[in-house]
């Protein structure tokens, strides 16, 4: 069976040459393995991005069934969970030097896929989701790159304000996203934390859609021990943000819907989902507590049958209790993140 290769110079053209706006749909599709969560990319004109396509209502009778078919036109995946996030509909989005393309709204989506479902023949690749976001991952220690390079440079723009109430209130900022003065992490703050990054042109993406606002901030980066000058892998048109909107939503969604089990095989001992929480919500989780949690609330059943292949003791198998969406309004798995990490 063939696979198609993904566009390399995809263009979301209007339907007639006058239309003014084209509705675009795009996919953040995420699952987990090897205790990484993985994100799905094509390369457009060479550059990484999520897989998207234009909205064409002769074709599709809804957004959804257009997104899934351009998904699997350019990746050979066939979507299972999806759902809708956010209008993306910045003016300049996608931007072009010919200044001709029509204004693009795309309508973004959070998909999440199993393993097993994987196509090892697609065009596409999947990655690493924290290669965009190295400061997300609190599961060991707090990444080094925030108080060496991220914070001071933040400091340094918000100090370079020219009102005082602004830079009081980027100061707030700073400190509420990343941790400081006394405030917890909040790990369902990514959106929050990738938009200040590109306000003050931390970000690959801020000075290549800014380059007159941003001068100096390149060099600045690698004068602070940056490896380069940008921070987390660049993606196409805002594909960064619409990513860092799925993330974030997925984080939050876990604790208050089964959405985690959308990423979990039939079944899966308690330490693998475990592991998958912890590599999605990038924080290490107290193991008792994450047992016990899961236990009184019925989430999980035991299926009577164990598996060697952790390599340890044989591990009992659960698979998750369906019936818990009619029970409870919002069964999802309460997290408590384990002190001192």
């Amino acid at each position: 069976m063939s696979h198609p290769s993904p566009p390399t110079e995809r263009r979301l053209e209007p339907a007639a040459h006058d239309a003014a706006v084209v509705i675009g749909l795009n996919a953040a599709i995420i699952a987990v393995w090897d205790e990484t969560p993985h994100v799905l990319g094509v390369r457009y004109e060479g550059a990484l991005g999520l897989p998207f396509g234009p909205f064409e209502p002769l074709r599709h009778r809804t957004m959804e069934i257009g997104l899934r078919r351009w998904v699997e036109e350019q990746t050979a995946l066939k979507l299972g969970y999806v759902e809708q996030l956010y209008t993306f509909g910045d003016r300049g989005r996608h931007a072009a030097p010919d200044g001709e393309e029509p204004h693009v709204v795309s309508i973004g989506y959070l998909a999440l896929t199993r393993p097993a479902e994987l196509s090892p023949h697609a065009a596409a690749e999947w990655h690493s989701l924290y290669r965009h976001f190295p400061w997300e991952d609190h599961r060991g220690e707090r990444p080094a790159l925030i108080d060496a390079i991220i914070v001071p440079m933040l400091r340094d723009w918000a100090n370079g304000a020219d009102e005082r109430g602004l830079k009081a209130r980027r100061l707030d900022r700073i400190h509420l996203c990343f941790g400081l003065e006394g405030r917890p992490w909040n790990e369902d703050q990514v959106l929050e934390r990738y938009e200040l990054l590109y306000e003050a042109g931390l970000v690959c993406e801020a000075r290549r859609d800014r380059p007159e606002q941003h001068k100096g901030v390149a060099d600045a980066l690698v004068a602070h021990g940056a490896a380069s000058a940008g921070l987390g892998d660049a993606m196409v048109h805002d594909h960064r943000r619409i990513l860092a909107t799925a993330m974030g939503r997925l984080r939050a969604k876990l604790k208050y819907r089964p959405v985690v089990f959308e990423l979990m095989a039939d079944t899966f001992s308690l330490f693998e989902l475990q592991q998958t929480v912890e590599a999605v919500s990038g924080v290490h989780l107290h193991k008792q507590n994450f047992r016990r949690l899961l236990t009184q609330t019925g989430l999980v059943e035991p299926t009577g049958t164990v598996t060697t292949k952790t390599g340890g003791r044989p591990a009992e198998l659960y698979r998750f209790r369906r019936e818990i969406l009619r029970e409870r309004p919002a069964p999802g798995v309460r997290m408590s993140p384990a002190r001192g990490r």
